[in-house]
Formats: structure tokens, C-alpha cells, sequence
């Protein structure tokens, strides 16, 4: 039982990577800072961090997610029920992966803590402090961080204009030298050459076109300032998600006694990392290019609002949801650029009320299964 928990949480950790990775460096990718490449091991690499430092800083969370105060101390002892846990919030995310859905594996944590806890005690499972400690932070986020978001927006903005940056967007309009290949008389390819095309224009979408920011502060490029600052918010944020997501999922590892907490961690995290690695592209376009269009300084202001809320509930034991700060922080540019997708939000609010349904259902048959055998 204690393998099958140990292999229940590294999958629930795998899914979480999968899921969640790419979010704090999706407005990165979706600005056109940087590739999908370049972002995907930034990301990796701050998160695996986030986890490490969770040893030292998240000791609340791992008790909040224990189920600890949930429910009786005596079910925790057992592994069967951290393991229809693991098990139920793992399968609600991995599908909504597959979908390319941005969803919350707290949340998904959250519905397989009520799920599996009503059906092994029903009404003695401690509703009151589900909803204090889980589900108020969890709603309460995403609008904080999308009004936040749009304030500061609008602050940047003036303070941009106050001080004389502007943006522009070029159009390159010229001759261009394009290789031909040169072909003999039986077909064979004789050499490749390039001949010179007349002068032309090139139309695009306008998603696709490059705002670029003028100006010098302290001696620097305001592009290569902005840049530089939106890939260290971009890896706070990050960071703050290793820091704020390991520990609930090491927390059910640490409730059965199954590894030492340290130990427990550093298998969560590297789990993590693969996650991201081989299974986030899906989830990474959603995040980036469908829910609104962004230049680089609307980028780093979601980043910024959502690395000082992820960061600040993690110190404080609240479990928020990266997701939800994520995706109300680039919903509220978004919303003042009016360039958001509310097609696209809608179906990711759906996915966000089927979670915990979803989640709770999975954990709850699969406590009863165990317990049957």
C-alpha cells in the first residue's frame, strides 16, 4: 500500500507539471519574448527550485493538505486514504491536460479531500473548515489578481507615458534575396542560387505583430530593461509555484509516514519537472495565445501580479491556486487591452467548476474500491 501511495503522488505530481509548468512563463511564449523551448527550462528550472525551498518555508501547507482536521486522525494513519486522494485529483487533472484545459490541481486536491472524506465518514467530515481554509482562498484569487492586474496596468501605462517611452511597430517593406534552386535538363538539381525579389509587403495577423518599447533607463534599452524584468517575473512566479504546489502533494506522503518529508519532496519535484518537460504543450498554447494577445509589458505585469500573490499565500499557508491568479492576471490585461477571448475564459471557468466534482467522484469511488478489496 505504501508503494501504491508513493506511486499514486508521483503521478498526481507528473499531472500537476504537465498542467501547471508552463503557467508562469506563458506570457513569455505568448508575448514573443522567447520560444516555447526557451521557456518550457526556464520554467522547469525555477520551479525544481520552488520545490527545494519548500523544505524550508511551506510546513503549513503540507499540514493543511494532509487532510489534517478534515477528517479523524485515525483515518490518516491508514494509506488507503491518501492514496483515493492522490488518485482522484491526478486523474481529473491529467484529463483536463489532455484537453489542453488550465485547471487547479488544489482544487483538484481539494475535491478529492471531500470526495474520499465523505465516504468514509460522511457528515462528520469538518465542512467548516473546508470552506475557510480551501475553498474562500481559492475564489477569492482569481478576481484580486485580475483587478490588480488591470490597475497596474493602467499605472505602468501612465508611468510609461509620463516618462517618454513609447512603442512602436515596425513594417518591413523591401527587397528580399531568395534562394532557387537551379534545375539541369534530366531533372537533377545543379546548384541554388539567390535571385533577388522585387520590393513587397507583407500582411499578418495582428497578433503576430512586435511592439518594441524606445527609450534608454539608466543608460539602457527600455526593451532590453523590460525583457530582462519580465523573465525574472516570469520565474518568480515559477519559483512561487514549486514553492506553493509540492508541499500539498508531499503532504500525503507525509501523513501515512511513507517518506521523510525531505525525501517525499525532492521525488514530488522531480516529478514536477518531467511533467512539464514531456506533456505541457497543449496547456501552454491555451494559456499563451488563446486568452488574449499581449506585448511584452502587458506580459510582465500579469507576471508581477501573479509572483507576489502566489508567493505571498504560500508564506501565509494559503492555498491558493497558480492557476487561477495566472489566468485572472492575464484575463484582466486582457480586459483593459480588449483583446480578451471570453469564449476561450468560459470554457476554462467551466473546467474550473468541473474540477472539484470531477475530482471528488474519482477519489471517492476509488476509496471505496480499495476498501472493498
Amino acid at each position: 500500500m505504501l508503494i501504491l501511495l508513493f506511486i499514486a503522488a508521483c503521478f498526481l505530481a507528473y499531472s500537476n507539471g504537465a498542467n501547471d509548468n508552463f503557467k508562469g512563463v506563458a506570457t513569455l511564449f505568448g508575448s514573443g519574448t522567447t520560444n516555447y523551448k526557451s521557456a518550457i527550462t526556464w520554467a522547469t528550472v525555477t520551479t525544481f527550485a520552488g520545490s527545494v525551498a519548500a523544505i524550508f518555508l511551506a510546513g503549513v501547507l503540507v499540514k493543511n493538505f494532509s487532510g489534517k482536521g478534515l477528517v479523524p486522525d485515525t483515518l490518516l494513519q491508514g494509506p488507503e486514504f491518501a492514496i483515493s486522494v492522490a488518485l482522484g485529483a491526478a486523474l481529473a487533472v491529467f484529463i483536463a491536460t489532455k484537453i489542453g484545459m488550465p485547471i487547479s490541481t488544489t482544487h483538484g486536491l481539494v475535491g478529492a479531500l471531500f470526495g474520499s472524506g465523505v465516504v468514509a465518514i460522511g457528515t462528520d467530515f469538518n465542512f467548516a473548515k473546508l470552506g475557510s481554509t480551501f475553498l474562500v482562498p481559492l475564489l477569492v484569487s482569481p478576481l484580486m489578481a485580475a483587478v490588480l492586474s488591470l490597475l497596474l496596468y493602467f499605472v505602468f501605462n501612465r508611468l510609461r507615458s509620463r516618462l517618454g517611452f513609447t512603442k512602436e511597430t515596425c513594417v518591413c517593406v523591401g527587397k528580399e534575396y531568395v534562394p532557387v534552386s537551379a534545375l539541369a535538363a534530366n531533372g537533377s538539381t545543379l546548384q541554388t542560387i539567390a535571385v533577388l525579389q522585387p520590393a513587397s509587403l507583407k500582411i499578418d495577423k495582428q497578433q503576430h505583430c512586435q511592439q518594441v518599447y524606445q527609450g534608454q533607463f539608466l543608460g539602457i534599452g527600455m526593451q532590453r530593461v523590460l525583457d530582462s524584468a519580465h523573465f525574472l517575473s516570469a520565474g518568480v512566479v515559477s519559483f512561487a509555484r514549486g514553492l506553493n504546489d509540492t508541499p500539498k502533494i508531499a503532504g500525503l506522503l507525509l501523513v501515512a509516514q511513507a517518506l521523510k518529508l525531505e525525501w517525499g519532496i525532492g521525488a514530488i519535484a522531480v516529478a514536477i519537472a518531467l511533467g512539464g518537460l514531456l506533456n505541457a504543450r497543449r496547456v501552454a498554447l491555451t494559456m499563451s495565445k488563446k486568452i488574449t494577445s499581449m506585448n511584452h509589458g502587458q506580459g510582465f505585469t500579469a507576471n508581477l501580479i501573479t509572483g507576489l500573490l502566489v508567493t505571498t499565500a504560500s508564506i501565509h499557508g494559503m492555498p491558493v491556486s497558480t492557476t487561477h491568479v495566472s489566468v485572472g492576471s492575464i484575463f484582466g490585461i486582457g480586459t483593459i487591452t480588449g483583446k480578451a477571448n471570453y469564449r476561450v475564459v468560459s470554457n476554462i471557468l467551466l473546467s474550473w467548476l468541473l474540477t472539484l466534482p470531477v475530482a471528488a467522484v474519482c477519489a471517492g469511488v476509488i476509496y471505496w474500491l480499495i476498501n472493498l478489496a
